[in-house]
């Protein structure tokens, strides 16, 4: 069981479910607001669809990692020799198999909840399954899916009160944790160069080179954080969020100095994840 919760990399898919969770509380607390009104003139807090959303996104997160390792085979014999695949802990069909089941069961929960939340889970799963098949090894684009896929968490959390606008409330967030993600993305790819050139993927630093993809991510990534405020602006989160988010927005600096002076993607990746994580704690705050 150890082995099958590494493959889906269990840490990813818990801050992912927490994430569009935290857009289900943002979505409902905004649409409460545009209703000028209280929580519950617009109805009782769908607890039920909550948990849902929770093991929806846990579950596709956790498909896509696995299906995505399962492409990945023979750069990880090169990059990360002891994933489960690589080092022989999970069959390679095995790993197949399961990340489908995966997929599948999260589209079918989705389903149950809206049209809207299924046609978001189902659009997901194929993204996932083309980049992990296609997109990983294109410049630019790959590094936008990834990007799309991670801010989508907070789409999906919105879609909950589509009818409503919930989808429109949160997407700020989105917008936001899109950037984020493309920045990093674009930091391990320089950080796995190596092992892609090998394999013939076409990835940004392989193309331009690391030193200017280091700028590119650098430029997306600060950008992400001029705009961190705009929550706050739009008052859709508290003073909270802005004390927070400037702890986040202080580590997506040193990580930017990371990879710009010291030259140094490993610890610009952990960064970037720390100031991640500091960025959805400020969305729990604020909300």
């Amino acid at each position: 069981m150890k082995e099958y919760l590494t493959l889906i990399r269990s840490g990813n898919c818990l801050m992912a479910g927490i994430a569009a969770v935290i857009g289900v509380f943002i979505a409902y607390n905004i649409v409460a607001v545009n209703f000028h009104g209280t929580v519950s003139d617009i109805a009782f807090f769908p607890a039920t669809d909550t948990m849902k959303v929770f093991l929806v996104v846990y579950l596709i997160t956790g498909a896509g990692n696995a299906i995505n390792d399962y492409y990945d085979v023979g750069i990880d014999r090169i990059n990360k020799p002891e994933r489960p695949i690589p080092s022989g802990q999970i069959g390679v069909t095995k790993a197949l198999h399961f990340s489908i089941l995966l997929f599948v069961s999260g589209t079918g929960l989705a389903m149950s909840i809206n049209p809207i939340c299924g046609a978001i889970a189902l659009f997901n799963s194929l993204l996932l399954i083309y980049y992990a098949s296609k997109l990983k090894k294109m410049a630019l684009v790959g590094n936008l899916a990834v990007g799309y896929l991670t801010g989508s968490t907070f789409l999906f959390g919105g879609a909950v009160f589509y009818n409503y606008g919930g989808i429109l409330g949160v997407s700020v967030l989105f917008l936001l944790a899109t950037l984020a993600t493309m920045a990093r993305e674009i930091v391990k790819d320089i950080e796995d160069l190596e092992g892609d050139s090998k394999e013939g993927a076409s990835t940004l630093p392989i193309i331009l080179g690391a030193k200017k993809a280091a700028y590119i991510a650098s430029f997306i990534g600060i950008v992400a954080v001029l705009s961190s405020p705009v929550p706050y602006l739009q008052s859709f989160m508290s003073i909270r969020y802005l004390f927070i988010v400037a702890l986040a927005d202080i580590l997506f600096f040193f990580a930017v100095y990371e990879i710009i002076y010291r030259e140094n993607p490993v610890r610009s990746s952990k960064m970037f994840k720390m100031a991640m994580g500091f960025a959805l704690i400020s969305f729990i705050a604020g909300t």
